[in-house]
């Protein structure tokens, strides 16, 4: 009798594997079977979020989201409440908010505290930003030094899409430090703030909220308050032009039609996606001001932050910690830029690259990045392209035919790779004889090296506007795609090796993804795929086969993901729609798992 049943078993066993049977739904090598695949297991309140717009209005638009795995929190950049938002990921429930001042949930009563040898920033135009720290001589009618954080600018112009002004938005993205003791956000003054998790080293609480260690600009901030001196708004600082400014940012948002953000009043717009990683002991930080026009990418160490180091290196002070972060007080912690200007030549022998053009980015006339003028940050061109477009094998010493690139719909997300101490940079597009093909390109830190960090490859991506780039296991990296302008992709993303960029696989189950999310706890990929062509979905990925496993409806805009790989608890933000249940016209964080 014993042998019989093992005799069954066996038989039962080969017929599973012959007729494709399993338990996900909609594998392609497991059958689709009665388990169900993934469903919305729980929704998340956001808060201060309500359809009646007061305080909040609907949770309906925002940005990047990371989970810290040690701690089970997961943040998410929420641009109506002007926050970011911390969700406790075993528990499925919102345990605080980190903001400023002008913030929707507590507002005025637990703002983020500045450590008080952080300067403020100067804008672009010379007037000082609210979105940055009230320190020093901090002064704007109605907002004056109290040493906090002022906040996030939140949803430019219109929380819609199609309508919102995202290069002037913020918080932005996101990353958490090694230890995950620091939050990094940007923000939409061209600057990045990092938060101390751990109050200070006590649990941080409602009443305790998360200090900013640094808040430090990549580029020049957006001239968002502009200044008027007939109607008490001063002009100017100790490093600013004063130049009289009444309506702010208007030109800028009206020079974004077409994208171009040409108006002096856009600056270097805002800080978005990061990456981070350690090098040689060094924590680095990579940045991209990466919207359209001309983007950079801004490398940063970052050690002394992340270990609360005293001083200037711990807080990332300007080279002159006494005045205020502008266009000629650098943040000291900046070891380099790449910027995508167009300009031939890729010269890493010297700090400030000069070759057939200006570095920083020439995009307005008046200074641009934290390069450039006396810092002597190192700073030099992205990827260079051969006569016919393609794009040179030798990047870090190429031909006199090779000419500049232009990332022409911006740079997205990135990744660090431990196994070659290099960042891998999503380029949605860099070719203007070519608009089908993204890049992802590998940016060398050069660590100790005065000539400072340089892109050494080029990956094309064929029919892909890369937007986000994650490790999965060993050397492989997924590669998420998307459209871009007046070029519509059918759905593919890639998984490549992250030392050859050769592509391992092409998935065309899923598209149109902006966020990408590795979870090592049940070695799959997440994919934020708001532009499938019949709806956002979430898509899974087996990252041990690198076969697609599902697609599960999510909603409009639906962007941002991150997953807990202790429970495999997925978190996806969602507008306010049914798909919210009970918050349905709030807006929510839907949690999926598989059943």
């Amino acid at each position: 009798m014993r042998t019989r049943i093992l005799f069954t078993g066996l038989v039962l066993a080969f017929f599973v594997l012959v007729s494709g049977c399993g338990n996900t739904r909609n594998c392609p090598v497991c059958g689709t079977t009665s388990a169900g695949g993934y469903i919305n297991i729980d929704v998340i309140p956001v808060p201060e979020h309500n359809p009646t717009g007061e305080p909040g209005g609907p949770f309906n638009s925002f940005d990047i989201s990371v989970v810290d795995p040690v701690n089970h929190r997961f943040f998410v950049s929420d641009r109506i409440g002007l926050d970011v938002v911390e969700i406790d990921t075993i528990n499925d429930v919102a345990v605080g908010v980190i903001t400023g001042d002008n913030g929707v949930a507590g507002a005025g009563d637990n703002p983020s505290v500045c450590d008080p040898s952080i300067p403020p920033i100067v804008t672009v135009m010379g007037n000082f930003t609210r979105f940055g720290c009230r320190t020093q001589s901090f002064h704007i009618p109605g907002f004056g030094a109290n040493g906090h954080f002022g906040g996030f600018p939140g949803a430019q112009c219109c929380a819609a899409r199609a309508n919102g002004v995202n290069p002037l938005s913020g918080p932005d993205g996101e990353t958490l430090s090694p230890d995950n003791n620091t939050l990094f956000v940007g923000n939409g003054s061209s600057s990045v703030v990092a938060f101390d998790l751990t109050c200070g080293g006590a649990p941080c609480t409602q009443t305790n909220v998360p200090g900013v260690l640094a808040d430090f600009p990549t580029g020049q901030s957006p001239d968002y308050d502009g200044c008027n001196p007939a109607a008490g708004i001063p002009c100017g600082s100790p490093l600013g032009a004063g130049i009289p400014n009444p309506t702010g940012i208007a030109a800028c948002v009206s020079s974004a039609n077409g994208r171009a953000f040409s108006d002096p009043t856009c600056g270097d717009l805002r800080a978005d996606e990061m990456s981070i990683g350690t090098i040689n002991g060094s924590t680095i930080l990579l940045v991209t001001n990466g919207d359209p026009g001309f983007p950079f990418a801004t490398l940063i160490d970052v050690t002394g932050i992340v270990n609360h180091t005293a001083g200037p290196a711990g807080h990332c002070l300007p080279q002159n910690p006494a005045l205020p972060y502008g266009p000629t007080n650098f943040p000291t912690c900046v070891i380099g830029q790449i910027y995508y200007d167009n300009v031939p030549g890729n010269d890493i022998t010297v700090p400030i690259d000069t070759a057939a053009g200006p570095c920083p980015d020439p995009s307005t006339t008046l200074p641009s990045g934290v390069s450039g003028g006396t810092s002597g940050i190192p700073c030099h061109h992205g990827p260079v392209l051969n006569p016919d477009g393609s794009y040179c094998a030798a990047q870090t010493g190429p031909p006199a035919t090779c000419f500049g690139a232009i990332s022409l719909a911006g740079l997205g997300g990135s990744a660090f790779n431990p196994n070659t101490g290099h960042f891998l940079v999503s380029n949605g597009n860099a070719s203007p004889s070519n608009l089908t093909v993204g890049t992802i390109d590998e940016i060398d830190p050069r660590l100790g090296n005065p000539a400072g960090p340089v892109v050494v490859n080029t990956f094309p991506m064929p029919s892909c506007m890369p937007t986000s780039i994650v490790q999965g296991p060993g050397n492989k990296f997924l590669v998420g795609c998307a459209d871009h302008d007046g070029e519509a992709f059918p759905p593919n993303e890639y998984i490549i090796d992250g030392a050859s960029g050769k592509i391992l696989a092409t998935i065309n189950n899923v598209g149109g993804v902006d966020e990408t999310w590795y979870n090592p706890g049940d070695k799959r990929y997440y994919l934020a795929a708001r532009d499938m062509p019949n709806g956002a979905v979430l898509g899974i990925i087996d990252a041990v086969s690198n076969l697609w496993l599902e697609n599960v409806p999510t909603g409009s805009n639906s962007h941002s993901v991150s997953v807990d790989p202790s429970n495999n608890h997925v978190f996806v933000p969602l507008q306010a729609a049914a798909g919210c249940t009970t918050q349905s016209a709030n807006g929510c964080v839907a949690v999926y798992a598989e059943q």
